[in-house]
């Protein structure tokens, strides 16, 4: 079966497969052109968000060590299953590692890294970012989540201002140190100069995995009902239930777990959750859709729009930071509005097929070329 669906995959992206791997090669060298010195074969990345959670970060940084594995450079990660950890108030999914300092260090040690990544502002960041300190040690950090709106979220609305300014102050704070910041769009470069950030920034974009998420063969009837899709964690920050309370025509379906899952599975009964898919299923579900819906104005970008887009859907999202980044770039795309119920209408009337989004996302968005990029810079941090 899983022979079946690459060679589907391969004759829907055409010579789009050997565009990536000759990105790829552009990019690879043995020396930084910058610096002139090598580049880094044991890059350590320490992350409160790792496996088994499943997320954008989790995914970023598999896909990263994957790329690079195939290229001979080893990415050691660290996360908090390799601690004694406890579950998130409120969020039992996201585990929290004990602040083991003496054990981290050992660890860190043990691997002798040549370049070091902190990519979450968690509890194993912060010992990390003061391992480095005490070392004089350089490293990076990146802004993947928008904590301060996802505390915003879970405030009183009295308590929202200071909670956010005390927020921005931490995460400000924490990054202080870092040589630069990866993030995915000049918008968030915007964001953070807002806030006051005034470190370096360096883009770290994302890729899609072609092989896995390609749009369906056969096209779908124009008189069937149209079937809306939502993935992604099913908590308040998301806003998912601006989706599920859309008035709009369709079928709606959501894949993904979370704290809220089964209060809206009570709420919403017509509406089908499928729980957590990966693999295979979750690329399925994406070719069984007609149009991905992101409600979420909280996310720093959505790596879920680029997995719909490769599956051949138009999107829908808010006018926000992150949709309106990817899915501005070409009416085919989609559409993002103030109003969702607007933009998923215009989205189901976007022009393009799905074979030309999935063409699209191919080009676009290359993990080879992320690790490449990635790579280059981690340069930078060798001692």
């Amino acid at each position: 079966m899983r022979k079946k669906q690459i060679k589907r995959a391969r004759a829907i992206t055409g010579s789009h497969a050997m565009i990536q791997a000759q990105d790829f090669q552009s990019h690879r060298f043995s020396t930084n052109g910058d610096t002139n010195r090598p580049l880094p074969t044991r890059i350590l990345v320490v992350s409160d968000a790792w496996l088994p959670q499943v997320n954008g970060v989790v995914r970023t940084y598999q896909n990263l060590r994957k790329q690079l594995a195939l290229h001979g450079s080893e990415m050691r990660v660290i996360g908090p299953a390799d601690f004694p950890n406890m579950a998130m108030p409120s969020y039992p999914e996201i585990r929290l590692a004990m602040p083991l300092f003496r054990r981290l260090r050992r660890m860190i040690e043990a691997f002798d890294p040549q370049a070091i990544h902190i990519p979450v502002e968690g509890p194993l960041g912060w010992m990390t970012r003061h391992w480095c300190q005490k070392n004089d040690r350089a490293f990076s950090t990146a802004f993947h989540t928008n904590f301060p709106a996802y505390v915003a979220v879970r405030t009183p609305k009295l308590l929202r201002s200071r909670s956010k300014a005390l927020s921005v102050s931490t995460l400000k704070r924490f990054h202080g140190p870092a040589k630069f910041i990866y993030t995915a769009t000049p918008a968030l470069d915007a964001l953070l100069r807002n806030w006051g950030v005034e470190n370096r920034f360096e883009r770290l974009s994302r890729g899609i995995d072609a092989e896995q998420f390609y749009p369906a063969t056969a096209p779908k009837s124009t008189s069937d009902t149209p079937v809306l899709l939502y993935v992604g964690r099913v908590a308040p920050e998301k806003n998912i239930e601006a989706f599920l309370a859309l008035k709009t025509h369709g079928r709606k379906v959501v894949v993904g777990d979370g704290p809220h899952l089964q209060p809206l599975r009570r709420r919403y009964p017509d509406v089908t959750f499928r729980g957590m898919l990966v693999g295979d299923p979750l690329a399925a579900a994406y070719r069984e859709a007609d149009v991905f819906v992101f409600p979420s104005k909280t996310d720093t970008f959505g790596n879920v729009l680029l997995e719909a887009i490769a599956s051949g859907l138009p999107c829908a999202a808010y006018d926000v930071t992150g949709p309106r980044d990817i899915l501005s770039a070409a009416p085919a795309l989609g559409a993002v509005d103030d109003d969702l119920s607007q933009a998923v209408k215009r989205a189901l009337k976007a022009p393009g097929t799905r074979a030309s989004r999935h063409a699209y996302a191919v080009k676009t968005y290359s993990w080879e070329k992320v690790a490449a990029d990635f790579q280059r810079h981690s340069a930078e941090l060798m001692p």
